[in-house]
This record gives C-alpha cells, structure tokens and sequence, in this order.
C-alpha cells in the first residue's frame, strides 16, 4: 500500500496550518489591528469582550485583539533571527570542529559543555539583566549566545560520522580543503537533520522570549506575549480573558512548531547516521 502524503495525516495539517497561521498574522496582522497597541483608553479598563473590542481590553484599556497581534509580530521576529543566528553560527562551528578533530575539536567542545553545564534560562536572565532596558536586539543576542550550542552539538556528531564517507576522503585526495569539503560535503548532508532541530528549537526560543518577557526582561513594549500573560496573572479571578487569550496563542504555535517537526523528522531525517565518541 502506498504511504500516505504528510497532507494527508491529521496531524501534519494541523501543524503546518498553526505555522501558516502564525505567519501570516505576524506578516498583516498589525495592519489589521483596530486600534494602537500602546495607546490608553482609562475610562475603557479592563473591559470584557465586547463588539467594540473583540477580545476586552487591558488595565489600561488598549484593546487586547491590537496588542495581541503586534505581539505574534514580535514573537515571530525575535524566535525567527534567534533560530537563525544560532543554527548558522552553531551547525558551521560544530561542522568544522568535527571535520577537523584534534584539538580544534577537544576546544570546541569544552567549550560547547560549559555552556551546556548551565540551564540555558538563566544565563539568558543573567545577560538580559544587566541591561537597564533590554531590547530586541539585546534579546535576540542573549539567546542565541546559548542557543548555537546544541546546533553545534549535534553538527559535532554528523561531521565524525561523515568525515570518514568515501566521498569526503576522495575530496581529500583531489586537494579539497577544511572549508571547501564543509561547504560542499559536510554542511548539505546534514542539512535535513538541522532542520528537524531548527524547528524544535524554535518553539524553544518562542517559550524562552516569552518567559523573559514575563519576568520583566524582554523588550520594553507592553504587546509581548509574555507582558500580557504576567499582567493577565495580576487580574486573573477579575478578567481571566486577559491571560487566556496570550496563553492559548503560545500554546498553539508551539504546537505547531512540535508536530511540524515531527513530520519532518520522518521525512527528511529517518535515520540518523552513528556519532563517534
């Protein structure tokens, strides 16, 4: 029997649906959004859901459907550059490391555990707060300073267990340099399982990004997804709506990001070649 197309499984849909939706909300939503995100309306505090403003309003009375979409805006830019830098910076470090071997690699990769040795959350908070005010650059630079490291672990892995492939030690013979064989060789064969890893990783930065952002350390603009889920939590048991809304958005694009890479896991990297200690 033939294999189902990865459109036809429940799953797959609802994964690259949330994604596609998550984009293109980020993509024109602010331009949609019925009211400034940043502009008061006191006398309209805390108001419930309403045909004015579909989703209420915050403790300032800012309409929650216009911060909420400048929010997935943000959210989809910092988790977008962060995934980015670190799986360029970190699949090219850990390659190399790998393909080279010796103490380029022994360096590499004590450098890779000191990183790992410390929860990545609190050197994020740890970098963050010694700003006096964080921005998005500011944050985009703190996780990916943590984030490259299990690119460049897993790289670290693929590289070993291709150095030794036929095609590579030929391109050793016909004079290929360190550099040329991992941009021709190395790099494109492992690019399947980065992916895999990119995605998960991404759902990752998004949690990250929104748990600074909730203790007060991310961006300085009160639309961040996780400005709204820390002032939701202030009023809770009077205008529950106010956390719930933030809450059920992150949980569906992190769902998405999950079954996303599932699929991708089974199609591009079925079988992970065998690391060398």
């Amino acid at each position: 029997m033939k294999p189902k197309a990865w459109w036809q499984h429940p799953s797959s849909f609802i994964g690259f649906a949330l994604l596609a939706a998550y984009v293109v909300i980020a993509a024109v939503g602010p331009s949609l959004a019925p009211s400034s995100p940043v502009q008061p309306h006191l006398d309209q505090a805390l108001a419930p859901p309403s045909a004015a403003a579909w989703l209420g309003s915050d403790e300032n009375g800012i309409d929650l459907l216009s911060m909420l979409l400048f929010g997935i805006r943000l959210s989809l830019l910092i988790a977008t550059c962060t995934t980015a830098i670190s799986l360029v910076v970190g699949a090219t470090v850990g390659a190399w490391a790998g393909l080279r071997g010796g103490w380029v690699d022994e360096i590499v990769m004590r450098v890779v555990d000191v990183f790992l040795s410390f929860p990545g959350i609190i050197l994020n908070l740890a970098l963050v707060a010694l700003l006096a005010r964080p921005g998005v650059a500011h944050l985009i630079f703190a996780l990916s300073l943590t984030g490259w490291v299990s690119y460049a672990r897993l790289a670290r892995g693929q590289a070993l267990a291709l150095r030794h492939k036929e095609f590579v030690l030929a391109s050793r013979i016909a004079g290929g340099n360190t550099l040329w064989i991992l941009r021709k060789h190395i790099l494109p064969n492992m690019a399947a399982t980065l992916m895999v890893q990119a995605t998960y990783g991404f759902a990752g930065v998004v949690l990250a990004e929104t748990s600074l952002s909730f203790l007060g350390l991310g961006p300085h603009v009160p639309y961040s997804l996780g400005a709204l889920l820390s002032q939701g939590t202030t009023y809770l048991w009077r205008s529950a709506h106010m956390m719930m809304v933030p809450g059920v958005c992150l949980a569906l694009v992190v769902l998405g990001c999950n079954l996303v890479g599932d699929v991708l896991h089974e199609r591009l990297a079925p079988r992970r070649p065998s690391t060398l200690a």
